[in-house]
C-alpha cells in the first residue's frame, strides 16, 4: 500500500497556466519552481518564448521539457505546453497578451475536463485585454463553469483565517441587486455545505450577510434584506442548514464567528477578506469537477518583470491545489 501511494503521489500532474504574460505570471512560475515537490509532474501552459525571456530577466536556471500531449508525461518534473502564438517574447499590456492568457487557459482547461491533469492553478488575467482578444465571460471562474456545463458553482477566497463567497461576482453594483434572490441564496448554500463537506471534511456554519446598510434597518433601508434574504435564512435553517442571517455588513467581520461568509456582491466579500488575509488568500473555485485555485491578486503591471514580486499568495494557492487533490482524488 505504502508503494502505490508513493507513486500516486509521483504522478500526480497539475496544471499551471501563464496569465498574461505582460503581468507578473511568469516570474511568479519561475518563483514557485523552486518549492515543486520532485515527486510531481507541473505542466505549463505558456509560451516558451516568454519564459525564456523572463529567465533571462531574473537570471534564473530552469529547465523546462517540450510536449505536445499531457499524456506524454511519464514521470515527474517541470514541462510547458507551448502554442507558440505570441509575436513577441515580452508582450507589453495589449491584445497580444490578452490572447496568450485566453488561449493558455483554454487548452489548460480541455486538460483538466478530460482528465489529462489532476488540479489546475491559474495566474491573473486582465479583463480588458482578455474581452479585447475575443474572452466573453465575466472572469476565468465563469469560463471554467461553462467549459465544465457546471450550473452551481461560486468564488470561495480561502484563509485559515477568513473565508468568503460572493454571491455575485464581476457584475457592475447596479446589477447587485436584481441578483439577490432567496433561491439563488439557498442554491448557493447549499452547494458551499456541500463542497465543504467534500473537499474540507466539515459542515460549516455559514454567516449570511445582508444587502443594505445595517441590513435595511428591518426594510426601512430598502427591502432586499426582508423580502429575498431573511427568507432564505429561514427556509435554510428550517432545513438543517448551520445559518445566520442577514447580518450588517458594517460589523459582520469584526469578529470572525462563522466557518464561512456568504456575501452579497463581490467588494463587500474581497474588501475585508484582503485586508485580513491578502497575503495568503486563495481564490479556490467551488463545484467544478476538477481542483482549480489562483492567488487573490491581479496581474500587477506597475511590478511585473522586475524580479520583486511576491510569490506567497501563489504558494499557498498551489499548496491547497495539491492538498485537495490527494483528498479528492480516488
Amino acid at each position: 500500500m505504502a508503494h502505490l501511494l508513493y507513486h500516486f503521489k509521483a504522478m500526480l500532474k497539475i496544471g499551471i497556466t501563464i496569465g498574461d504574460p505582460a503581468g507578473v505570471g511568469p516570474e511568479l512560475i519561475l518563483k514557485l519552481s523552486k518549492h515543486f515537490d520532485p515527486q510531481k509532474a507541473y505542466i505549463l501552459y505558456g509560451e516558451k518564448k516568454i519564459m525564456e525571456a523572463i529567465k533571462r530577466e531574473l537570471g534564473v536556471d530552469l529547465e523546462l521539457e517540450d510536449i505536445y500531449r499531457v499524456e506524454d508525461v511519464k514521470r515527474p518534473g517541470f514541462y510547458i505546453a507551448d502554442l507558440d502564438i505570441s509575436e513577441t517574447d515580452r508582450p507589453m499590456p495589449s491584445i497580444t497578451s490578452g490572447k496568450v492568457a485566453v488561449a493558455y487557459l483554454g487548452r489548460a482547461v480541455v486538460d483538466a475536463v478530460y482528465g489529462r491533469i489532476h488540479g489546475l492553478l491559474t495566474m491573473p488575467i486582465n479583463k480588458f485585454w482578455a474581452k479585447l482578444a475575443g474572452f466573453s465571460y465575466e472572469g476565468q471562474t465563469e469560463f471554467l463553469a461553462q467549459a465544465c456545463n457546471t450550473k452551481e458553482y461560486a468564488m470561495l477566497m480561502h484563509s485559515e483565517g477568513i473565508k468568503v463567497v460572493p454571491l455575485t461576482t464581476h457584475i457592475p453594483l447596479r446589477e447587485v441587486p436584481g441578483r439577490v434572490k432567496a433561491e439563488t441564496i439557498i442554491r448557493k448554500v447549499k452547494l458551499i455545505v456541500g463542497e465543504f463537506k467534500r473537499l474540507f471534511g466539515m459542515e460549516p456554519a455559514v454567516g449570511i450577510l445582508g444587502l443594505n446598510p445595517h441590513a435595511g434597518d428591518m426594510g426601512t433601508i430598502g427591502d432586499e434584506d426582508v423580502k429575498e434574504i431573511a427568507p432564505a435564512v429561514e427556509s435554510l435553517k428550517k432545513e438543517g442548514y448551520k445559518v445566520e442571517g442577514p447580518l450588517s455588513p458594517d460589523s459582520a467581520f469584526l469578529d470572525i464567528k462563522f466557518d464561512v461568509y456568504l456575501c452579497m456582491y463581490h467588494d463587500q466579500a474581497l474588501i475585508p477578506f484582503k485586508l485580513l488575509a491578502f497575503k495568503e488568500g486563495v481564490n479556490l473555485t467551488l463545484g467544478l469537477p476538477f481542483i482549480r485555485t489562483s492567488p487573490d491578486h491581479g496581474v500587477a503591471y506597475d511590478i511585473a518583470w522586475k524580479g520583486i514580486a511576491d510569490e506567497t499568495p501563489s504558494l499557498k494557492a498551489l499548496q491547497l491545489c495539491e492538498k485537495l487533490i490527494l483528498r479528492t482524488c480516488p
